[in-house]
């Protein structure tokens, strides 16, 4: 209590509690108390999260790369590097389990929150009983930061119609800046602030790039605290985009590794193994993997391919530095304010490199998400732009494996190389230990029960009236001073796409699901996986290794240790039992098209009004492959106007309906590998009008090939036709990344027709979009525009 300027003592009581002043008949008789504010015990220290996204175990400087990644290594020299963390082998996953201390099937997350389906661990909505480390820390008087990727909405609920329950917000962090999807470009990235779209506060020309944005952000939302609250603690969790695709970087970055890659991954892999035994960040009798049946050797490659993947790793590589380089200011800025000594910092990746590139790399990640990689000699007219605005590119299969030395395959998968991931942890208050190894099995799940316990607080039973769920992951703070310390993290299960491995007490098993390679399966996407293939799987294809003495799994004993691997693979079913990871699902592409539960009821028509914010992928109207129109209801000014009426994609897919050059127009981009068009034969006059586009498909998609429904593309004002033109092929799955937008094309255009925004200038009242199939039938009109062409 304190003395009050008027004379009185300033009472405080905590909330539920009984007042502890005195209610008189006036001001006078009676003595005030005030609800007790939430305060941090003195000298908590912050909490940090640094997640980096598809960033290989062979990637950082400090694990053996050849990339320069000097303010990481830094944190790790002054810090300790675990060599024995792991992770789900995805994203959403990976995230849900940093954030909540549970397994990912437990917080229905067992694949990303796209491909959702109707299972208690796949249903992509983490129950409000596991309750976020931000929820927690909240209780006990921190501020609470969540800067970057977030990927943990069901995807279905990341529109302007909300729910947002979900969302950074709703689930315990005071203020947010990022993407909430999976990757979005570094040049023009979909931005939410708090719980509302905005545009980047700069364009490329003007030097824009997200992960300078981000670490803008993060700093000013940490110095708006502690200018009014020195004392209070905060917890940031701050997710870069980097390393994922698309490998977004300034050319002069990509340029300091100009030829530094071009004796290939194989050499790479050579060059970071002896490192990585150097640095004693693998025991030295390691054995390096095999070469992976997927990856080609470099020397097999034509001159053209390797001066193409040479030229992608240098991009990805100089978009490692850049990223490490912001890092580096977020720190700086900790240390200029004196926060940096009494921050617990964590560096994870949340799983393996990927690859998502394809065994020729990409210039638009699309292309995977599409089955329709373009050809070589495509991508090389595009070598240039490799990082720019231009591109979505994402290097090939070869470096995936490489970034992951000693390990085998790659995020997706339970191999090492898919869940054995970098791990730093950073506190020079909070513990002695410097520039150390810690060889310790631990999992993400183990990083909030860390946390909690470096705090000394315990899991709240009751976050917002809801109880709460035991924590499933073990605190490994008896590391930090104790290299010797026992490992407390006995038993952990891995399941992706039906791909399953179980870690106990030094022994592997792995179960591969579609098998040791994609081409022999004939898709990157996951065959489906039968009751009848699953017994086999279980009978015949479990692999087993001894992890203590064969950390990269290159010794499998599943028949000179058959005892051993039946133990585990009925361990594998225990733990599947207690934590909702049946049933075994292998599909993505097919998960990825399935129809989830929207806020609304379904429907045939969907009207968009310009002004408002853009319509995510899972809540727009799925239009591909399908007869559909648009319709604009618009007035054309005295002398004109142009302007998107209503857009969905990027510059690397999608489609355009707009007015330019007094014609009306509409353009589809097929993955950025052709550009189809249609325009009227003349100008639409003015006046108000009914402008539409219709799309009649003429053949079936071929979704295996990567192709979408070929069809016949036409134009009307006012019910009558003015321009027509057969698309011999559109996108088949999905646009990447994708949003719907009325009255404008933010970000990148979809094709380079106009810049953007291009908003429209004359008056647009709304814009429909119709799938009942009801097409316009005008044979005047069509004999019309016969005429006119010949």
């Amino acid at each position: 209590m304190e003395e009050c300027g008027m004379g009185k003592e300033i009472r405080e009581y905590r909330p539920g509690t009984a007042f502890p002043g005195i209610i008189g008949r006036t001001a006078g008789e009676s003595t005030p108390a005030w609800p007790q504010p939430t305060r941090a015990t003195p000298g908590s220290p912050n909490v940090v999260y640094i997640v980096l996204d598809d960033t290989g175990f062979g990637q950082l400087g400090c694990y053996g790369s050849p990339v320069a990644t000097p303010n990481l290594d830094a944190l790790a020299a002054n810090g300790l590097l675990y060599n024995n963390m792991h992770t789900t082998a995805l994203c959403s996953p990976s995230r849900s389990c940093m954030i909540t201390g549970r397994n990912h099937h437990s917080n229905a997350m067992a694949a990303i929150t796209e491909i959702s389906t109707g299972y208690p661990g796949y249903n992509g909505n983490i129950p409000f009983e596991n309750g976020f480390l931000s929820e927690m820390l909240l209780q006990h008087g921190y501020n609470t930061y969540m800067v970057g990727k977030w990927h943990l909405t069901p995807s279905e609920q990341e529109s302007a119609a909300g729910p947002y329950d979900r969302w950074p917000l709703g689930r315990g962090f005071e203020r947010f800046y990022g993407f909430l999807g999976g990757d979005t470009s570094q040049w023009y990235p979909d931005l939410v602030y708090d719980n509302h779209q905005v545009e980047p506060p700069a364009t490329p020309e003007q030097g824009y790039h997200l992960t300078a944005d981000l670490v803008n952000k993060a700093i000013s939302f940490i110095a708006d605290a502690k200018q009014v609250a020195p004392d209070k603690p905060f917890f940031l969790d701050f997710c870069t985009g980097a390393t994922h695709a698309p490998h977004h970087v300034p050319k002069e970055w990509a340029d300091h590794y100009r030829g530094r890659f071009d004796a290939g991954w194989d050499a790479y892999r050579e060059e970071t193994f002896a490192r990585q035994k150097q640095l004693g960040v693998v025991p030295q009798e390691t054995r390096l993997s095999r070469h992976d049946p997927d990856v080609p050797d470099w020397g097999s490659l034509s001159a053209d391919s390797r001066r193409l993947a040479a030229r992608m790793m240098e991009v990805y590589a100089g978009f490692l530095t850049h990223t490490d380089h912001h890092i580096g200011r977020l720190v700086e800025f900790l240390g200029e304010i004196g926060e940096l000594d009494n921050t617990l910092i964590m560096v994870v990746s949340d799983n393996g490199a990927s690859a998502e590139g394809g065994v020729t790399g990409t210039t638009n990640e699309g292309q995977f998400f599409n089955n329709a990689p373009e050809p070589i000699e495509d991508s090389l007219t595009a070598i240039d732009e490799l990082g720019g605005p231009t591109t979505f590119n994402h290097y090939p299969w070869g470096w995936t494996w490489a970034g992951n030395t000693p390990f085998r395959r790659w995020k997706r998968e339970t191999y090492r190389g898919g869940t054995s991931d970098p791990f730093l942890v950073h506190w020079p208050r909070g513990f002695k230990a410097r520039g150390e190894i810690r060889t310790q099995f631990t999992h993400i799940i183990d990083m909030v029960p860390t946390v909690l316990d470096t705090l000394g607080i315990e899991r709240p039973d009751v976050i917002r009236g809801v109880a709460q769920s035991p924590l499933q992951g073990i605190s490994f703070a008896h590391t930090f001073d104790a290299p010797s310390a026992p490992t407390n993290h006995h038993t952990q299960y891995y399941e992706m796409f039906g791909h399953r491995a179980l870690d106990h007490d030094g022994w592997r098993a792995v179960c591969p699901w579609p098998g040791p390679s994609f081409t022999e399966a004939g898709s990157p996407w996951g065959t489906p996986l039968n009751a009848e293939t699953l017994t086999s799987l279980d009978a015949n294809n479990w692999e087993l290794y001894h992890i203590d003495q064969d950390v990269a799994e290159t010794n499998d004993l599943a028949v000179d240790q058959r005892d051993k691997l039946i133990e585990l693979i009925s361990l594998w079913y225990v733990e599947a039992g207690k934590y909702n990871v049946l049933p075994i699902d292998s599909t993505a592409t097919q998960r990825m098209m399935t129809e989830r539960p929207q806020i609304t009821e379904d429907r045939t028509r969907y009207t968009f009004r310009p002004g408002t914010q853009t319509i995510p992928r899972a809540s727009s109207p799925r239009i591909l492959n399908r007869p559909h129109s648009v319709t604009a209801d618009v007035e054309i000014p005295s002398g004109g106007a142009e302007g998107v009426l209503l857009c969905e994609g990027t510059d690397v897919g999608g489609w355009s309906f707009f007015l330019q050059g007094g014609k009306l127009r509409y353009v589809h981009n097929y993955v950025r590998r052709a550009v189809y068009r249609v325009e009227s034969a003349e100008s639409v006059p003015e006046g108000r009008h009914e402008l539409r586009f219709e799309f009649e498909p003429t053949g079936k998609p071929d979704i295996a090939g990567g192709k979408g429904a070929p069809g016949r593309a036409q134009l009307y004002v006012d019910g009558s036709l003015v321009g027509e033109e057969d698309f011999p092929v559109t996108t088949p799955v999905t646009f990447q990344p994708a949003g719907m937008t009325c009255g404008a094309n933010p970000g990148s255009p979809v094709a380079g027709d106009y810049a953007p925004p291009f908003r429209f200038t004359g008056v647009l009242h709304s814009v429909t979009v119709d799938l009942s199939g009801e097409l316009i039938t005008d044979m005047q009109s069509e004999m019309r525009v016969h005429m006119a062409r010949q």
